[in-house]
């Protein structure tokens, strides 16, 4: 079954490893948050849409990622149990964290909190692909347009995306700053960095076969 993948190699592991990293992610984006110092592209977005509806930070990426899970169905993607669990974790963290964690605060603090935001952030990345159980629904919906349209690279199709949701957000009222563009220029180095360190290696049949098509098998750089 497509939404849960394989899960008979290592399932104990990979499924600690995704939740972790899932949490992670969430955390991440809340510390960014409240450095409000520049978000990335996808969550200058969802902090536009939380200002203009009213809705908490973390219920609008929920709400964000299930109309773009919808958008896979045309594109013929297959959803796994990470690209799910994605859409609910991440925002549910988020609000947590946030409910929790202070704002303002002296440059420094809040310099410390995007850095480690950063960080967290392409930490887990690495953790939740590196499950292979599914990408989230923002780098599906990027892959889904490449593989329906090949003769588009990956890198225009991802530009094109996240240019469109940064204007969008910035529009509405989301923070631009010194974090979105440290957040451009690092995540490509740290998911490139982390992805293989979290990687678990595929059971030996899995890799004597035929390459996989299934969600998750082919780890991208994140789109947030």
């Amino acid at each position: 079954m497509a939404l849960l993948g394989n899960l008979r190699h290592r399932p104990v592991r990979r499924l600690v490893q995704l939740y972790l990293g899932l949490g992670l992610y969430g955390v991440s984006m809340a510390l960014m948050v409240r450095s409000d110092l520049g978000l990335d592209p996808w969550d200058v977005f969802h902090q536009g849409l939380s200002k203009l509806t009213g809705l908490s930070f973390g219920t609008v990426t929920i709400g964000v990622g299930a109309l773009v899970l919808l958008l896979w169905i045309p594109l013929r993607q297959r959803p796994g149990l990470g690209t799910v669990s994605n859409v609910v974790v991440i925002g549910l963290v988020v609000d947590a964290t946030l409910a929790v964690l202070p704002s303002g605060g002296p440059l420094g603090v809040r310099i410390a909190l995007l850095v480690t935001g950063i960080v967290a952030n392409g930490a887990a990345t690495g953790m939740y692909l590196g499950a292979r159980l599914g990408p989230g629904p923002r780098d599906g919906l990027m892959t889904g347009f490449v593989a329906r349209r090949p003769g588009w690279s990956i890198r225009l199709v991802r530009t094109a995306i996240e240019v469109t949701v940064l204007a969008l957000g910035w529009l509405l009222g989301g923070t631009v700053g010194l974090g979105t563009v440290a957040y451009a220029l690092a995540i490509g180095p740290l998911a490139q960095l982390f992805i293989p360190l979290f990687a678990v290696p595929e059971a030996a049949h899995d890799a004597a076969a035929p390459a996989d098509p299934a969600p998750g098998s082919a780890p991208v750089a994140p789109t947030g």
